[in-house]
C-alpha cells in the first residue's frame, strides 16, 4: 500500500477530528473512503461529459452489434416461451429505449430522459 503525506488546513483538520478522532483508529479508513468517493465522482463527471459530447442514439443500429461473437446468446432470437426461466433478466430489443430512458433518469442525463 502506498503512503501519501497530506497537508490539511485548520478547518479541515478540525472537522476531521470531529468525524474520525485520532484515538478511534478509523481515520485512515475514513480518508481512504473519502478519497475513493472523490475519485469516483471525478471519473463519473468525465463519463457524463463524454456522453453529453456524443449522446447515445435512441435506435439500435448494426454498428452497436459490431464486435459481438455471432454465437453470443444475446445476438440470437429469444428462445420459445417454455424457456422463460433462462430469459430472466434479458431485455427485449423493443425495450432498449425504455432502459436508456431509465438510466438517464438515474444518472440525471437529459439527453437520455428525452428519448
Amino acid at each position: 500500500m502506498k503512503q501519501i503525506l497530506l497537508e490539511l488546513d485548520d478547518r479541515c483538520a478540525r472537522d476531521l477530528d470531529k468525524v474520525a478522532p485520532v484515538g478511534k483508529r478509523v481515520r485512515a479508513e475514513f480518508i481512504r473512503l473519502a478519497l475513493r468517493r472523490a475519485i469516483d465522482l471525478a471519473l463519473d463527471r468525465d463519463t457524463e461529459a463524454a456522453y453529453r459530447a456524443q449522446p447515445l442514439s435512441s435506435e439500435l443500429t448494426p454498428a452497436d452489434l459490431l464486435g459481438w461473437d455471432e454465437q453470443n446468446e444475446l445476438a440470437e432470437p429469444a428462445p420459445p416461451a417454455k424457456a422463460a426461466r433462462a430469459r430472466r433478466g434479458a431485455v427485449a430489443t423493443r425495450r432498449h429505449v425504455e432502459v436508456k430512458r431509465a438510466l438517464g433518469h438515474v444518472l440525471h442525463w437529459p439527453e437520455l430522459t428525452g428519448l
